[in-house]
């Protein structure tokens, strides 16, 4: 029986969503596809449908952003689920080290792997600060604790996702993560990063800088305003500002996060204070880390 699915969001990289389908329909871990299309004008799903008839295709009509693993994920029926870009591919036997850490640790709902760029395989920027976590944690965590995930590098344990709703339809894409981890890690469960976990990321250059910067620090802020003490969001989002170029980009996110206030005031729930104690002692690796500056 498999113990861990694969789920792929992808919009309008036909190409390189062949690529990475060849390689992860390939791997010695067998696990089942998911693809769910964010209604792709390119020819994506057609591609999927023909020559990947063993992945299970969801077409969506719209772009539906991060809420697209959603969709997928209420269909997956093996215990844990693996999420994957269109520019992403987990190396062999990734998925079942990840699935075996789940499974030997039950109070642990997600392991972020080690994510290496290509094409000369470098690890990502973000490696250090996932390394070097001061989050504590107990004795039992098979690796450094996070509050923070990178979804394309990261397997789930799938009922700890949906007691948290997955992703949310607020966020869209774009830093979408840091709201569903904090949110699990205020439920009591434990998320670690592994290193013997392996991702490989080709960047797609498919993509709009710009738009996603808009759309991270405009996440990044409401996540502030949705989870922490006001002391910390005043602090930490002094940060945040400092760090992104005085441009459009930064003043439309300003502008969308103050047309979400009515909604994010009325949502706003407090981490618990073990989580805000460990999201203080992120706070200097993140300032410093080279993944968290806004450029671009």
């Amino acid at each position: 029986m498999a113990r861990i699915s694969v789920v792929i969001i992808t919009r309008n990289r036909r190409e390189q969503l062949r690529e990475t389908l060849t390689h992860m329909t390939s791997l010695p871990d067998d696990p089942p596809i998911l693809v769910a299309d964010n209604g792709s004008g390119d020819g994506s799903a057609d591609l999927v449908a023909r020559e990947f008839p063993g992945v299970r295709l969801f077409r969506l009509g719209e772009n539906l952003g991060a809420v697209a693993r959603n969709v997928a994920v209420a269909e997956v029926t093996t215990p844990y689920v693996a999420f994957c870009d269109d520019d992403t591919c987990w190396q062999p036997g990734a998925l079942t080290r990840a699935a075996d850490l789940l499974d030997a640790h039950p109070g642990l709902a997600a392991v972020t792997g080690r994510c290496l760029v290509e094409p000369g395989l470098a690890e990502d920027p973000i490696t250090p600060e996932l390394r070097d976590s001061p989050v504590p944690g107990p004795d039992w965590l098979p690796g450094p604790a996070l509050l923070g995930v990178m979804a394309g590098l990261t397997a789930v344990r799938v009922r700890a996702f949906h007691e948290v709703g997955g992703f949310s339809p607020r966020m869209w894409l774009g830093g979408e993560e840091e709201l569903f981890a904090l949110d699990l890690a205020a439920r009591g469960w434990w998320l670690c990063w592994a290193e013997d976990v392996v991702i490989h990321h080709a960047p797609s250059k498919l993509r709009d800088p710009r738009h996603r910067r808009r759309l991270g620090i405009r996440n990044t802020l409401w996540t502030l305003l949705l989870r922490r003490p006001w002391r910390a969001v005043f602090r930490r989002g002094a940060v945040v500002l400092r760090s992104a170029p005085a441009d459009r980009a930064t003043a439309a996110a300003l502008l969308d996060v103050v047309r979400g206030l009515p909604w994010v005031l009325a949502e706003r729930r407090v981490v618990p204070a073990r989580v805000e104690a460990g999201l203080v002692l992120l706070e200097e690796p993140q300032r410093r880390s080279a993944a968290r500056r806004y450029v671009g």
